[in-house]
């Protein structure tokens, strides 16, 4: 198939047959998306490195994008493409800054509201605004997009019960308040949260 029968086809379309093993797919989505990856490299510097080197960077996430895509649980490719690609740079920027943290545990907590001595209840974007960009600019950037995306694409990504939930949690409900607002056992909306989380963490595993 030429490039000018591709174009008469989606990108999700194109990815399968990429995936299936078409090198003429695969070259179209190269070529097609390389400019993503010049356009994401502007907003990064990786230390020691130089623009070709963050733009390399971008041209593996996608790479992985084209290799990771489940149409069946993704919104779009792009969508998708771009996660990945900002992913890969902020990979190599950790790597190059020798940054062995784990976002799950030195970012923003993933779990619904805590309950403080005080009663007060954070959300997860109230902790997220809250955490420092000078502490750690680059876990903040891509937790920034992670909960994005995971906005955007919730009906998706999200089983429709598993959706009410996680719209409560970034009300900063305690899985408590949401079992009673929703009607359900606290166990029930507890492994709800444990299904979401593992969801969510398998979109922070860089």
């Amino acid at each position: 198939m030429e490039n000018k029968e591709l174009n008469l086809l989606s990108d999700e379309s194109i990815v399968k047959m990429a995936q299936e093993g078409s090198s003429t797919a695969y070259e179209y989505l190269i070529d097609k998306y390389k400019e993503l990856a010049k356009i994401k490299s502007k907003t990064y510097f990786i230390a020691g490195g130089d623009n070709e080197d963050v733009i390399q960077e971008g041209m593996i996430g996608i790479f992985k994008a084209i290799r990771d895509f489940d149409e069946e649980s993704e919104a779009s490719f792009r969508t998708f493409a771009e996660l990945c690609v900002n992913r890969q740079i902020i990979t190599a920027i950790k790597h190059a800054n020798r940054q062995k943290h784990q976002i799950l545990n030195e970012s923003v907590s993933l779990s619904a509201g805590e309950e403080t001595d005080s009663d007060e209840i954070q959300s997860l974007s109230e902790k997220l605004a809250a955490t420092s960009p000078e502490t750690d600019p680059v876990s903040m950037m891509l937790m920034k997009e992670v909960v994005d995306y995971l906005k955007a694409n919730e009906q998706d990504i999200f089983s429709p019960f598993e959706n009410k939930v996680w719209n409560e949690m970034l009300k900063g409900k305690t899985y408590r308040e949401i079992a009673f607002r929703l009607r359900r056992p606290t166990k029930t909306v507890d492994n709800a949260m444990q299904r979401i989380k593992k969801k969510i963490q398998s979109y922070l595993e860089i």
